[in-house]
């Protein structure tokens, strides 16, 4: 695997904070990584990549952050086939506001999906109401992100999709939305 996509989308910093622990850890353990730059990239770098973590954070009305906005906008109107790309979800939000709580990562994971990408594991939704460190339970997720997503890449070399479990699994499998509140 030649290494990981990051793209951070965030309002405040705790987004970008946890994609740059992200991509500390990844390198420890021996994959390189490499940022998105929302302002600069479009989405036709994800067709280049093999494996994307996105770090978003929710803003506004359950919407994507403001420096991402753009990025998203083109992902969801680019005619782009993703089918190659294994990806992960780290969204940020606030349980407070039920009805958009991690809307941002939710959003950005279900136009990756659309375009036909494969989420490996589940995505994981920080309550910011509960944690003030969400890079804690961010690393901890990191820890069987990567296993899962190593397998699923040689799966996908060996032409099986093996470790790779999609927006489709049902509520409470392994490969559905996991909330973590510290």
């Amino acid at each position: 695997m030649a290494g990981v996509l990051i793209l951070a989308g965030s309002q405040s910093g705790n987004a970008s904070l946890v994609a740059d622990l992200a991509a500390e850890r990844l390198q420890e353990l021996g994959l390189a990584s490499h940022f998105v730059d929302p302002q600069r990239d479009t989405p036709l770098i994800l067709a280049q990549a093999s494996a994307l973590l996105v770090c978003c954070a929710t803003h506004g009305a359950g919407d994507v952050p403001d420096p991402i906005r753009s990025f998203y906008a083109q992902l969801l109107d680019a005619t782009i086939e993703l089918g190659h790309m294994r990806y992960g979800v780290i969204a940020l939000g606030d349980r407070t506001y039920a009805e958009t709580f991690c809307g941002g990562g939710r959003r950005i994971d279900e136009a990756l999906a659309a375009k036909g990408a494969v989420r490996i594991g589940s995505r994981l939704e920080i309550d910011a109401s509960r944690t003030s460190f969400p890079d804690e339970p961010a690393l901890a997720w990191l820890e069987e992100w990567v296993p899962a997503l190593l397998t699923a890449a040689q799966g996908t070399a060996q032409g099986t999709a093996t470790g790779a479990l999609s927006q489709s699994d049902p509520p409470g499998s392994i490969g559905s939305p996991v909330a973590i509140q510290a």
